[in-house]
């Protein structure tokens, strides 16, 4: 099944798709509470109540989800960056409050030239996982979703930690849709970048040096994921920073990334006076 999170009265409410119209369930936060239930509640229902176009989208995860993101995960991207390929999964975290929605724009803080992207798919955790064995993994993933790691790259540089470059502000689109694992293998999709409608990035998660449940197992060695975290599984080849010339967005540009069979999210670049 389709879920989407939208606003209802501000409040983040989580929602199943039917068609183009979207039935409400409960809050994004009590929806994590009980994932089983609500899904077995979606699964029940069959008409919708609102239609899908006059929805204002909302960040599909609580606040107190962790994003944990992969670096160079995908071969041509570490041969583009001149990294080696990482043997064991290079894991980094973003903060929840960098994330954002379709169609928010993202400042440009003034201590950088431009900002650099970078699509992933990404995996919303559905049942609390330690310690799992790979071949367990894939059991405990609610679905997938659209994430934009859009990246601050003189700061990400300046140091051997990216905290700073890679939590900018509002600098984490992510898609309100989350499709269900039931319903999209993973495997091989097609995901891809437009910076003012010119394609950056054009993949396939078939590409990917570590697969979903390795980078779980991983993960769960030292970190419990509970529901609603996410797991964003790297970018493909075709960043920004190391085009030659160098190619960063600024404001009035306009970025969409995608992936097949989830959804896209497109998010308008703006000057450091959008920070909030």
């Amino acid at each position: 099944m389709r879920l989407t999170a939208y606003l209802d009265s501000d409040l983040p409410t989580m929602g199943v798709v039917i068609g183009d119209q979207v039935s409400p369930l409960t809050t994004v936060r009590a929806f994590y509470e009980d994932v089983p239930g609500w899904l077995a509640e979606a699964a029940q229902t069959e008409d919708g109540t609102h239609p899908m176009s006059d929805l204002v989208p909302a960040i599909p995860v609580p606040e107190t989800a962790k994003v944990v993101c992969v670096a160079l995960n995908y071969p041509m991207h570490a041969e583009e960056t001149k990294s080696e390929l990482p043997k064991v999964p290079n894991l980094f975290a973003r903060w929840w409050a960098t994330l954002v929605a379709d169609g928010t724009p993202i400042p440009v803080p003034d201590a950088e030239p431009g900002l650099d992207w970078e699509v992933e798919l990404a995996v919303v955790i559905g049942s609390a996982m330690c310690s799992v064995r790979a071949g367990e993994a894939m059991s405990g993933i609610l679905g997938y979703t659209v994430f934009n790691d859009v990246s601050a790259r003189t700061h990400q540089q300046a140091t051997s930690q990216w905290a700073n470059g890679k939590n900018a502000d509002q600098s984490g689109p992510i898609a309100s849709t989350v499709v269900t694992a039931d319903e999209l293998d993973p495997s091989d999709l097609r995901l891809w970048t437009q910076v003012n409608g010119e394609m950056m990035q054009d993949g396939r998660t078939s590409e990917m040096a570590i697969k979903i449940p390795e980078l779980i197992e991983y993960a769960t060695r030292t970190i419990t994921l509970r529901p609603g975290d996410v797991i964003a599984t790297g970018t493909p080849a075709g960043v920004g920073f190391r085009r030659d010339p160098q190619v960063l967005m600024h404001p009035g540009d306009v970025v969409e990334v995608g992936v097949e069979g989830i959804a896209t999210v497109r998010n308008p670049i703006a000057d450091a006076s959008y920070r909030r």
